[in-house]
């Protein structure tokens, strides 16, 4: 028995070592010293301080900063701990509820604004969490914004071009705009409060 017993401790240790002490901690060494911002969680800083991540969707109402996706981590909108997508199917009666809801919300913040309203501002993303817009997304909320603040409607689309981010190496990806950076930025042109 020693001798089945011994050898089988032996790789256990051995093994334990390597992938449960070793190979985490030189990961997480490349992972600090060669992507340090996304290591720390990819987080956004305001005079210093995180306000959020360029990673996590946060949950805007506010008519005077741009709305995000949906999120379907409820009851409390963006939860990173209950990243998932709300498993409702296109004929589900509550998806389509959900989405007629979000739609009226937006038409009665911006009354006056007939354009069609873009898929990704009435249904939540696959995790529930996704932080970005299509600059489409962005353009829709550009007179409600501006009104709210006051702001000339070019300013405010000139801030929706500056936060787009561009495909990388120009193919690969859509162009998006991240919310909590667009917001951000517009709250640097204003005093019209926290986006948090």
């Amino acid at each position: 028995m020693k001798n089945i017993l011994r050898p089988v401790l032996i790789v256990f240790g051995v093994l334990t070592l390597l992938t449960g002490v070793a190979y985490p901690m030189l990961v997480t060494g490349v992972g600090q010293a060669l992507f340090p911002n996304q290591a720390a969680g990819s987080l956004i800083l305001r005079e210093g301080k995180p306000v959020g991540s360029s990673l996590i969707g946060q949950n805007f109402s506010d008519p005077g900063h741009f709305w995000g996706r949906p999120s379907a981590t409820g009851p409390q909108p963006n939860n990173g701990l209950a990243s998932s997508g709300s498993n409702q199917g296109p004929l589900n009666p509550a998806l389509l509820d959900a989405v007629k809801g979000r739609a009226d919300a937006l038409r009665a913040a911006d009354p006056g604004n007939a354009q069609p309203i873009p898929v990704e501002l009435v249904t939540a993303s696959a995790s529930g969490l996704d932080p970005h817009i299509s600059p489409a997304a962005a353009q829709y909320q550009v007179s409600r914004v501006a009104a709210v603040r006051h702001l000339p409607t070019a300013t405010v689309q000139a801030l929706v071009a500056d936060a787009t981010q561009r495909p990388i190496v120009g193919i690969l990806g859509e162009p998006v705009v991240n919310v909590l950076r667009l917001n951000l930025a517009l709250d640097a042109h204003s005093s019209h409060g926290d986006p948090n």
